[in-house]
């Protein structure tokens, strides 16, 4: 699946629309930490691959930018562990 993933930072999330339907990973930037909070992908697009484009996108963001991890949301948490090139970002 490549989804094409948009950074809204005035709505703090990552955004990706795929067959008309809208997944989400929903952040919190606090100085120099992005807390991961929330992924959500409809049922309908589900199994495709959508949430690990969404937390690569930020995880990238996080990268470039400087920033530490926080992933309170537990899909995040995993997709870091099954990916060990991310693990450096945690806070």
């Amino acid at each position: 699946m490549n989804a094409q993933i948009q950074h809204q930072p005035g709505a703090s999330r990552f955004l990706a629309m795929v067959d008309d339907h809208e997944a989400e990973l929903v952040y919190a930037r606090v100085g120099g930490r992005i807390d991961l909070r929330h992924t959500r992908v409809p049922e309908a697009i589900g199994g495709q691959g959508v949430a690990a484009e969404l937390v690569r996108a930020a995880l990238e963001f996080a990268r470039s930018e400087g920033l530490e991890v926080v992933p309170s949301c537990s899909y995040v948490a995993s997709f870091i562990q099954r990916h060990p090139a991310y693990q450096d970002l945690l806070a």
